[in-house]
């Protein structure tokens, strides 16, 4: 009979603990508390994010960005970033998520959760039209190639032409501006960004010179948040199946969204 009561006694002592425990966070819950959500987008590389010619973001992401906010029922804080600082700026709890034409990989995926891919481009390697086009990656061997750092390109790259000379350059528009310039033979980018290029260089010659993959772009949140994961991944496919998704890509990219692949 002493030992029961005991076990009774313990057994309330220890509801009381966990009745007092603070609650574990949220981010999802922290957002909606707090009327704003911080968005991360890229405004260097056109047509993703770029200020207009009245110094105002648009682009694709930050249309994105701006229904988020919508959907949300929130105000909207964009957050400048640039490629090599989106991961770390996340984890370092300055933006809530993070939509700015990153790619997911198996390495981010340690540091990142991703949603559902919201559109997507081609990746590829880009010259002039007296390179001839390849098919193997052993043909970049030897080839100088500009490229951003740290972006999927650059990692795919890496692994996959390891004879390939790789010029690395903090952005898009010094990865271009190098290629332009004669810094390098070729370029390393995604179709998006290309067309807008093309488009602010008509004179110049982007010939595709070797195809590398679909590259569907993600929207980032924080490790362990999985309530505002399910959210953004709620909102992706909500605003695939009304059209705006599919409507902005092609708004910006020129190019029917199609069917993304599944994360």
């Amino acid at each position: 009979m002493h030992a029961f009561k005991s076990l009774v006694v313990a057994a309330a002592a220890a509801t009381a603990l966990v009745s007092t425990s603070p609650a574990k966070a949220d981010k999802l819950q922290d957002i909606l508390n707090a009327g704003t959500v911080r968005i991360g987008v890229l405004l260097d590389v056109p047509p993703w994010g770029f200020n207009d010619e009245s110094g105002q973001p648009t682009g694709l992401d930050v249309e994105v960005a701006n229904l988020m906010a919508e959907d949300l029922g929130v105000e909207l804080e964009l957050v400048q970033l640039t490629g090599t600082n989106r991961i770390p700026s996340l984890l370092a709890d300055q933006v809530d998520v993070i939509i700015s034409a990153i790619g997911a990989t198996s390495e981010r995926a340690q540091q990142v959760m991703f949603s559902q891919p919201y559109a997507a481009v081609q990746l590829g390697v880009y010259g002039p039209a007296s390179i001839e086009a390849m098919t193997d990656p052993a043909d970049l061997d030897g080839r100088q190639i500009a490229v951003a750092r740290g972006t999927t390109l650059d990692l795919w790259l890496t692994d996959n032409a390891p004879g390939a000379n790789l010029s690395r350059f903090e952005d898009v528009a010094s990865t271009i501006a190098a290629y332009l310039s004669g810094q390098a033979e070729m370029f390393a980018e995604n179709s998006a960004i290309v067309v807008n290029a093309q488009n602010d260089h008509p004179d110049a010659e982007m010939e595709l010179k070797f195809s590398i993959r679909q590259s569907p772009a993600h929207v980032g949140v924080p490790m362990g948040e999985h309530n505002l994961l399910q959210w953004v991944n709620t909102f992706v496919f909500s605003n695939k199946l009304n059209g705006r998704l599919p409507d902005l890509q092609e708004k910006w990219f020129r190019e029917e969204q199609g069917n993304l692949p599944a994360l």
